[in-house]
């Protein structure tokens, strides 16, 4: 509890958060990159086993075609005597072999199954059974009176026996076809096939059953790889979020109350509230200072403005290249003073920095500088604000213009103004302030002028 209270006081260093999510985000991306890998050799295996249950598929196929093709050429021959059907049986037994092929590619994919081996035990039982049936076809050939010598030399070497020579042609081809029809055959047959058969199912259930684990598994490893790839993204995310909670949006706060010079709140990560820590202490010493300074050393008696020496502590300290400098000046005063004397001068001069320090925001530094003649720094401002200034002056003369006072005389003021840019001096930017001035003045009084690098453009009230 203690740690917590702690880091909610202190808040969360930056350094360590990013050094945590970086630690997270390299580890659950290891993670993920093993896992892909692992998605890739899963399907490549789920490939190679649908792949293997297919080719196994068409080998048992052609493994039981081969074997009832052989049966049905063979007791063709017998029962026809047409030479094309034993050419076709010895074609298939002795060139094209799809048996043999297929029971190698059946042994060579699937050799450590029981199945196979006693699939291998039926095959070998089908070879005995083809000695009967090269048997059936020497009598055949006898029995049609073929030439022997036009057959192949597996039935040449066949020896019948003495019963069997001594059969006439037709009973040979009955005997021939008794062979390949007869009970024994049939029963031989049947329980070739029937071995068969059930070392094909059996062997397919082993075949099937294992392309449905690796299908299983890689169904789970894919769903372990969106896992991580979800908590990488949520990381991602958090990472997002909690920069913009714990940095972005303190960082944003900050400066709006800087630019209205005011305390900053202890919010956010641990850095940014050092920041706002460090700028507060520094605030507050500022505020300090400023209370410090002698009032009547920086502020004028008759005006309660501030007075040269608190103007020029101004143009030391204020970013000037941001601010702009205006200065006023009474038209005629000296009139003022002769026609009603230096008491009533005195009220215009003191009516006149009110309305000007209510014509102006806040934070602008509003001074006395000379004996008619005042000046405004207006900080944080740029050309964009010539209107408004202009509309200020024009209230101001208005105001001036028609004293709620009737014991206060009218007066007007000429206004010249000049905005800070980079690079620029603060006297020269008073300077070019004053240039506008005498254009004021030039031009006819009671208007304010804008000073500009090819000319000082007026604006006449």
């Amino acid at each position: 509890m203690e740690k917590v209270e702690l880091l909610k006081k202190r808040g969360i260093s930056l350094r360590k958060l990013n050094i945590i999510m970086f630690v997270l985000a390299v580890v659950i991306s290891t993670v993920l990159l093993f896992a892909m890998n692992r998605t890739n050799s899963l399907y490549k295996k789920n490939h190679k086993m649908t792949q293997t249950l297919y080719e196994w598929r068409e080998d048992a196929y052609n493994l039981q075609l081969a074997s009832d093709y052989l049966t049905e050429q063979i007791r063709c021959f017998a029962v026809s005597g047409d030479k094309q059907y034993l050419d076709n049986y010895f074609e298939e037994a002795e060139v094209t072999k799809r048996r043999e092929i297929a029971l190698d590619n059946i042994k060579r994919n699937h050799e450590d199954s029981p199945a196979v081996r006693e699939l291998s035990e039926a095959m070998s039982e089908s070879s005995h059974l083809m000695k009967r049936e090269y048997y059936a076809a020497r009598l055949a050939v006898e029995g049609y009176g073929y030439d022997l010598n036009d057959y192949p030399e597996v039935i040449r070497l066949v020896e019948l026996s003495d019963e069997d020579k001594a059969l006439s042609g037709e009973e040979q081809r009955y005997a021939a076809s008794r062979y390949l029809f007869d009970e024994e055959y049939l029963t031989s047959k049947r329980r070739i096939n029937d071995n068969m058969t059930d070392c094909l199912d059996r062997l397919e259930d082993e075949v099937s059953k294992k392309q449905a684990k690796v299908s299983k598994e890689l169904e789970t490893q894919v769903f372990i790889e969106h896992v991580f790839t979800f908590v990488l993204i949520g990381i991602m995310l958090g990472i997002v979020i909690l920069t913009s909670i714990l940095v972005f949006r303190p960082l944003r706060r900050c400066v709006e109350l800087i630019r209205k010079e005011r305390e900053i709140p202890l919010k956010g990560a641990y850095e940014v509230r050092f920041l706002a820590k460090n700028y507060n202490l520094m605030y507050y010493t500022t505020k300090e200072n400023e209370n410090k300074l002698n009032y009547e050393a920086n502020h004028d008696k008759l005006t309660g403005l501030f007075n040269r020496r608190g103007y020029d502590f101004f143009l030391s300290n204020v970013d000037m290249e941001t601010s702009s400098i205006i200065i006023l000046d009474l038209d005629n005063f000296k009139d003022i003073n002769d026609k009603y004397g230096h008491d009533v001068g005195d009220k215009v001069l003191a009516n006149v920095a009110q309305v000007i320090l209510h014509s102006f925001r806040s934070q602008d530094y509003v001074c006395r500088i000379g004996g008619d003649e005042f000046a405004v720094i207006m900080i944080r401002s740029d050309s964009t604000m010539k209107d408004l200034i202009t509309r200020k002056v024009e209230h101001l003369n208005e105001v001036l213009s028609n004293p709620s006072d009737e014991n206060i005389p009218p007066v007007t003021c000429s206004v010249g103004v000049a905005f800070g840019k980079y690079g620029i001096t603060v006297s020269e930017l008073f300077k070019r302030a004053d240039r506008a001035l005498y254009q004021s003045k030039d031009g006819g009084k009671q208007c304010v002028s804008f000073y500009s690098n090819k000319s000082v453009r007026d604006d006449n009230n």
